[in-house]
């Protein structure tokens, strides 16, 4: 960072001083915490036995902070540093599972707000009574993909219908996806005839929301049969570079993924299916509950989860990950 042409490069200088941050934290974190430690034996030897409960509190404290830093132990994949795209799709069910996605959609938000992440919304498609058919965020913040990546897979929903006349039980289902912000650079090539690129209108709330030019951009590419669109800036030209920055960052993902089942494959190792299909429930009636289908983690409080009190669950995830990775080398070398 002391290079004179460091800022020459701003995306990258931007990621290496993010990085940068990230450790910085994380090394500040670790000096306090034995600095408490250390601070606090000398406080129990001095205390009779009565007065030790005064420290509660901070040993509490303390042990939470210490937690923290184990979930930064399970940091430690190759893109878990890099900002994210969270993609948001209704599944069957018409305006029920529309209204699932945008309640999804709105925890995620509140999510952000609440831990000092940033996002963006790069697309979003309304619903036609209500709700959305799809969103795409752009989540900027400390280890985003780490984090988010655990939110890959099927979110269930099993409630009374605000729709329903008759006020029956409806389940409904939508995906979330998760994808790395990968920098410019990244070494992936796109053939120019590989692409269908369409242009059309970008919808908004109305009255000045709504962009009368022909500026939002839905890029196929055709071998993969993978689609992206953006439509959160006024430019048509703006837009496509978004649009084909996200395209390289999903091929890029898809090759790595390959690469990594191969891999796998040699090694022995079998992923097991519930990582990638149905991941986490939540019932609203006959009862409360949100329960991940991973990690085991269960709470009766399903409004503040909904209201973006997310963070244990993806904890939960993480560990469970680690661990199911470790119980899988285990079989093999057994």
């Amino acid at each position: 960072m002391s290079e004179e042409n460091f800022w020459d490069d701003i995306e990258h200088a931007n990621n290496i001083n993010k990085e940068c941050a990230n450790l910085k934290k994380i090394i500040t974190t670790v000096e306090k915490i034995e600095i408490e430690i250390v601070d606090n034996l000398e406080l129990i030897n001095m205390l009779e036995e009565n007065e030790l409960n005064a420290l509660t509190n901070e040993i509490d404290k303390m042990f939470s902070e210490i937690e923290e830093l184990e979930i930064n132990t399970l940091l430690n994949d190759k893109f878990d540093n890099l900002n994210c795209y969270l993609e948001i799709h209704p599944g069957a069910g018409g305006t029920e599972s529309c209204d699932w996605a945008s309640m999804l959609m709105r925890m995620y938000e509140r999510f952000c707000e609440k831990n000092n992440y940033k996002y963006e919304i790069i697309d979003e498609q309304k619903g036609d009574e209500a709700g959305i058919k799809s969103a795409v965020l752009l989540i900027r913040g400390y280890f985003a993909y780490g984090y988010f990546k655990g939110e890959k897979g099927i979110h269930r929903l099993v409630r009374i219908s605000p729709f329903d006349s008759n006020a029956r039980r409806h389940t409904s289902f939508a995906s979330v996806s998760i994808t790395p912000e990968f920098d410019k650079n990244i070494d992936i090539e796109i053939k120019e005839s590989d692409l269908k690129i369409d242009v059309y209108h970008s919808s908004g709330a109305g009255g000045q929301s709504v962009n009368t030019s022909n500026s939002a951009v839905r890029i196929t590419h055709i071998p993969s049969k993978v689609v992206v669109t953006c439509q959160n800036e006024r430019s048509q030209l703006k837009n496509k570079d978004q649009a084909m920055k996200m395209l390289k960052s999903k091929l890029y993902q898809l090759e790595e993924e390959r690469k990594e089942k191969e891999l796998n494959k040699i090694k022995g190792i079998n992923e097991s299916n519930e990582w990638g299909s149905q991941i986490r429930n939540y019932v609203l009636e006959p009862y409360k509950l949100v329960k991940d289908l991973r990690s085991g983690y269960e709470s009766s409080n399903v409004d503040k989860i909904l209201d973006g009190d997310i963070l244990k669950i993806m904890e939960s995830v993480l560990k469970a990950k680690v661990a199911n990775t470790c119980e899988s080398s285990e079989n093999m070398e057994a």
